[in-house]
């Protein structure tokens, strides 16, 4: 039991959060483009005028500057400060949830690949190595601690998903005669498989088939856009490591009774 009052870890969770969420935007951004995101500093797009510490504070210094760059005046993307406080937000409701636990920053560490995925697949039909393969040694690292899915689960839960997605990919290409689905999605599921385990790995795909079916499919066939697959997994995942204890059981209980 922790001596550190709950309010206290909350908002270090929040700040950390935060933190974050402005490192993901640069991997947002600079990934997909295949940039380093360590170097060079940030800088207006515009102006290139290289952003100070304490302009490049999370959400603050965007309200302080009324999204604005310093420099020139060029409006900045809300999407900075979006992001750094969903990203907050996910930290603290994965500690509240589950405590100062190994299991919270397993949630936190997970659900903010899932933002970072979602949003490189929607704005390039990218995802990189870095969120998906990456991610999956995080997830299988993080299996080794307790309180969570544990190694082997997790082993098997990125095998599965890689492979169910792989299988649906070649059977896909030969039905349609032409590429069903990316190679990311298929390293993307192995990510999630490791950090849900084989149960949430099935259940991810079946929630993210449904959403992109109900969704952004009839919007696909009017307009013939490629379907980014990988928002329709990172939502389905995201349901799935929140409630999918919940959704498992009541379909149990309603269809195998």
């Amino acid at each position: 039991m922790t001596l550190l009052p709950e309010w206290f870890l909350w908002v270090a969770a929040g700040l950390v959060g935060a933190c974050l969420g402005s490192f993901l935007n640069v991997c947002i951004y600079r990934l997909p483009a295949g940039e380093s995101v360590v170097a060079p500093r940030s800088r207006c797009p515009e102006c290139g005028l290289q952003i100070a510490w304490y302009d490049n504070v999370p959400v603050l210094s965007y309200l302080l500057l009324r999204g604005r760059c310093r420099g020139c005046g060029t409006r900045i993307s809300p999407q900075y400060p979006i992001v750094e406080l969903v990203t907050a937000l996910v930290w603290v409701a994965a500690v509240v949830r589950n405590g100062p636990t190994w299991q919270a920053l397993s949630v936190a560490v997970f659900v903010t690949l899932l933002l970072g995925i979602a949003l490189t697949d929607a704005r390039t039909y990218i995802i990189p190595n870095e969120f998906s393969v990456g991610g999956a040694v995080l997830g299988l690292l993080l299996a080794l601690a307790p309180g969570g899915v544990t190694i082997r689960q997790a082993v098997i839960g990125a095998v599965l998903g890689f492979a169910v997605l792989w299988l649906a990919a070649v059977l896909g290409e030969w039905w349609l005669k032409k590429p069903a689905m990316g190679g990311g999605d298929i390293k993307m599921m192995a990510m999630i498989g490791a950090f849900l385990g084989p149960l949430g790995a099935l259940l991810s795909i079946f929630l993210g088939a449904l959403a992109g079916t109900l969704i952004f499919l009839p919007i696909s066939l009017k307009t013939r856009k490629l379907v980014p697959f990988g928002i329709f997994l990172a939502f389905g995942a995201a349901i799935a490591q929140g409630w999918g204890g919940e959704i498992l059981h009541w379909y149990q209980s309603t269809f195998l009774v």
